[in-house]
């Protein structure tokens, strides 16, 4: 098992969401994972899953299954990287080639096939957690940015002062991106990459989003204390009370002796190496 290790040096287990209709698929995974010293947390729709997330959180990974019934698992991982940044791994049946074909594509870290050998979920976890250098996309159910800001992902909300502000999903995850890498430049090219990675898409869009954001969030959007622009390169976030300045989220490139986090090749959204 890869530990969480947090600010205070504190090693805490990565927590885990297994999604699956069969009831008994959820529990022996869910079994074989705590035995492997993960924290699970388990759901047999997406419905339940997603307010799994609503009530406890980002996770640092999560396991769902393609062919559900009702909202299907590409819908429900469509759903979640709507709104962050967390890699997921997709349980299928062998002969559902073309699931995963459009699984990897699009958002996928890697694929599980069923019936499911144990020993291998576990692996492909593990195997999965160790190439993310940094695990700052998981955060709790509401996000204390400070005494005036608080950011719930996965409600795709976020409470300004005693008001509650509806976000989109593209604002939510712009947000969720600028947060994670609290502290450091987040390049225009990197933001479009991660908000569009299947569309062709121009800066004027993503300045577009950036302004009804600071709309939303901002007290004097002309002046915006959130969401800074870095003239020329593109985007930041203040640095989070507790956060060095070394944090980085699990996707891009990052150069530790960088402040910026880029879309240079090697960072298209895959996980380290």
């Amino acid at each position: 098992m890869v530990p969480v290790v947090t600010d205070n040096h504190e090693q805490l287990p990565p927590r885990i969401l297994v999604v699956d209709d069969d009831p008994d698929i959820v529990s022996t995974s869910c079994s074989a994972l705590k035995s492997a010293g993960y924290e699970v947390w388990c759901a047999e729709s997406a419905e339940a899953a997603m307010q799994c997330l609503m009530d406890r959180g980002i996770p640092h990974l999560a396991i769902i299954d393609i062919n559900m019934p009702g909202v299907d698992g590409i819908t429900l991982s469509r759903q979640i990287k709507e709104r962050c940044d967390l890699p997921i791994v997709m349980m299928t049946a062998e002969t559902d080639a073309d699931g995963v074909v459009t699984a990897l594509e699009e958002f996928a870290e890697d694929y599980i096939t069923k019936p499911v050998e144990l020993p291998v979920l576990v692996a492909r976890v593990g195997r999965v957690l160790r190439r993310i250098r940094d695990f700052t996309y998981a955060v709790e159910p509401i996000m204390q940015v400070d005494q005036r800001l608080g950011i719930e992902f996965a409600r795709c909300r976020a409470v300004v002062g005693s008001r509650e502000m509806a976000l989109t999903p593209t604002e939510t995850k712009l947000l969720h991106i600028l947060v994670r890498d609290a502290g450091r430049t987040v390049r225009t090219e990197y933001l479009i990459q991660r908000l569009w990675p299947l569309e062709e898409v121009f800066e004027d869009t993503l300045r577009v989003h950036v302004c009804r954001l600071r709309g939303k969030i901002e007290e004097n959007p002309r002046k915006p204390k959130y969401v800074i622009t870095v003239r020329g390169r593109g985007y930041s976030f203040p640095e989070l009370a507790g956060q060095g300045s070394t944090n980085s989220g699990p996707f891009g490139s990052r150069d530790r002796n960088s402040n910026e986090i880029d879309a240079s090749p090697g960072g298209s959204g895959v996980l380290d190496a």
